[in-house]
């Protein structure tokens, strides 16, 4: 998640150093804990006041989603299989800019990315982005250093025009290289009738104490 979508290092010391060298979304880890406290700080002293905002507040409701964000590459959202193999594309490459037009055009504007997180003392830490807290904090991350990501084994379940996707993914610095991160991301996505839009990811890293399920540790386990 990131994505990815393990997707995230700011140099921010933790005890133990429980963030190590993760995917991107993992090394903003520490800056979104600390993002997200001083929001729950902020929202405690604005509460009822007219500026307040929430995540359920009027935007993308009961309104055309397609002109809230930019125009799609075709191909990107006709199918299910082609919007996964876009949310992982548009974030790899060599260090540098990414396309964030294109990673905009892949999701709803009011899309979340959630990571989950084990602190050292065993208690769970969760941290919130939305799609433009994401841009602005993976921007400088991508600019300094290579970063791949591709998924190992996804399976998807539907129902109506919902869709789950738990997608193992792999972290790199070159492509073909040995990952430095895997994990999966449990991908949320609906079918509007006209195209594939992502609405949420929520994923975790693999640890000794978390290891990949086999069937999602290896290509040879797609088929199985």
């Amino acid at each position: 998640m990131r994505v990815a979508f393990s997707v995230f290092h700011y140099s921010c010391p933790m005890p133990g150093d429980v963030f190590g060298h993760g995917g991107i979304l993992k090394r903003l880890g520490v800056v979104l804990l600390l993002t997200v406290v001083a929001l729950a700080q902020n929202s405690t002293r604005n509460d009822g006041s007219p500026d307040a905002k929430s995540a359920s507040s009027p935007g993308a409701q009961g309104t055309d989603l397609a002109s809230q964000v930019p125009s799609p590459r075709a191909e990107d959202v006709k199918s299910l299989d082609n919007i996964l193999l876009a949310i992982y594309d548009v974030i790899s490459g060599p260090a540098g800019d990414r396309d964030w037009k294109r990673f905009r055009s892949l999701f709803v504007p009011q899309a979340r990315f959630t990571q989950t997180m084990k602190a050292p003392d065993g208690s769970v830490a969760v941290n919130l982005l939305g799609v433009d807290d994401f841009v602005m904090m993976a921007e400088d991350v991508f600019k300094k250093d290579p970063f791949y990501e591709n998924a190992i084994v996804n399976r998807a379940q539907s129902f109506g025009n919902v869709t789950q996707v738990f997608s193992s993914y792999e972290s790199l610095r070159a492509p073909g290289a040995k990952p430095f991160e895997r994990g999966i991301n449990s991908i949320q996505l609906i079918n509007d009738g006209k195209r594939w839009w992502v609405l949420s990811i929520l994923w975790d890293e693999e640890r000794p104490d978390n290891p990949l399920p086999p069937e999602f540790a290896s290509e040879a386990a797609k088929n199985k």
